[in-house]
């Protein structure tokens, strides 16, 4: 079933905004077993919005619109709907209890915008809305249906999940599709395409494989479909298998997985400690990892090192290594990282110092140069990374990366 999703709003062709509902809606619709053929993005206009209507309803199976249902007067496409449908708009009782049910637990009046929300097509299947008062909107026309969302990404979400979600598995004919994720770091796209060269000729015809890249990692998707959903499970969790041993340690994670939450469950599961002392990444590792709940379990703290005083003072670099290597080097960091991991008394540490740039790179380390080092119970690791010249890039990389090596060492520890 072949599937368009439309998002209405100036705000998304200004930029003002940005569209995040596009991309959940082609997550989740896939993940149902439709093929999202086009993403489009229009203005307010009616007489686009009349357009994109057309044109989507002659390609595919399901149009699903987000955006135009709200209060305001930029919301124009109740109105655009029911012209487009031949029908007219209507108060609907259940849509106006939903709204007065709303506007009293918050603690407000209603007024005359608030109360047009209940106007909706005649011809429409009411999809309830109990976070907003813009309800979600079911109309078919020559064999295509037409949902209609609102545009806040919370109302969208929720209404996608209990209302819309159910009714397209009844109403459509669809295939059983399954979807795991690998996440990877540490091997660069084009060589880890050239590693993956044997394995992907051992993929079944209804397996495919795709490499989703991003400044953190590369996550390595497969997706099977086909009518029998207990047999594609067992046929990608064997090629799972078969993946991450070839990946080794470059495999970090599995489908929703984000790093620090790795981290967590491993420290804990081992009743291990972790500190970091942070230059270049500026506490953006101690925020990632105290964004985990119960991290406090594990988690001591960071000491974020930018001047070279306190890496003397603090994390007893020596000062004659600063001078000599300069602070972004080997000895440099592998002091930070036992310095931070004697002084917070934890079993394992992180250090990170770099250059993040734009400016600061000299010929011999250029902006990116990043030296990460991890102090474990038996010794002390490090490795120098080049990220590139921007600086929001290299903070993330060198976060990503440093969490990376951690996971690793722990592994080995346990082993």
């Amino acid at each position: 079933m072949k599937a368009c999703i439309l998002s209405i709003g100036d705000e998304i062709l200004l930029g003002n905004i940005v569209n995040t509902n596009s991309q959940f809606l082609a997550e989740h619709l896939t993940a149902l077993g439709f093929s999202v053929k086009r993403i489009l993005s229009i203005s307010d206009d009616p007489d686009q919005i009349l357009e994109a209507l057309d044109f989507a309803a002659g390609e595919t199976d399901l149009v699903v619109s987000t955006g135009g249902l709200g209060p305001t007067s930029d919301d124009r496409t109740k109105a655009v709907i029911a012209q487009f449908f031949d029908d007219k708009l209507v108060e609907d009782p259940i849509v106006m209890q939903d709204v007065q049910e709303f506007l009293a637990r918050r603690g407000r009046q209603m007024n005359q915008a608030n109360r047009e929300q209940a106007l909706v097509p005649s011809k429409a299947k009411i999809l309830r809305n109990r976070l907003g008062t813009a309800p979600g909107l079911w109309l078919e026309k020559q064999g295509t249906v037409f949902v209609f969302l609102p545009g806040v990404p919370h109302e969208m979400k929720e209404l996608f999940s209990t209302e819309l979600k159910p009714r397209l598995k009844d109403h459509f004919d669809l295939p059983a599709i399954y979807i795991r994720f690998v996440h990877t770091l540490g091997i660069p796209e084009a060589e880890l395409a050239e590693k993956l060269q044997d394995f992907e000729k051992t993929l079944p015809q209804n397996v495919q494989i795709a490499y989703l890249p991003s400044p953190e990692d590369i996550r390595i998707r497969l997706t099977a479909q086909g009518q029998d959903l207990r047999k594609i499970k067992n046929q990608v969790d064997l090629l799972l298998e078969n993946l991450i041993a070839i990946l080794d340690e470059a495999a970090w994670g599995l489908d929703n997985d984000d790093i620090q939450t790795v981290v967590k469950k491993l420290f804990v599961a081992n009743k291990l400690t972790l500190s970091t002392a942070e230059s270049c990444t500026g506490g953006n590792i101690a925020h990632m990892l105290t964004t985990v709940p119960g991290s406090s379990e594990y988690y001591r703290g960071t000491v974020v090192a930018y001047d070279n005083g306190i890496k003397q003072t603090v994390l007893g670099v020596k000062e004659q290594d600063l001078l000599t290597h300069g602070a972004v080097s080997q000895p440099v960091v592998e002091q930070m990282a036992q310095g931070v991991k004697k002084l917070m008394n934890t079993d394992f540490a992180v250090a990170t110092s770099g250059i993040a740039g734009p400016t600061g790179g000299t010929p011999e380390k250029p902006v990116g140069t990043t030296w990460i080092a991890v102090a474990t119970p038996t010794g002390v690791v490090s490795k120098q990374f080049l990220f590139g010249s921007s600086r929001e890039v290299n903070i993330r990389r060198a976060s990503a990366t440093a969490l990376h090596m951690l996971i690793t060492q722990v592994r080995k520890f346990k082993k």
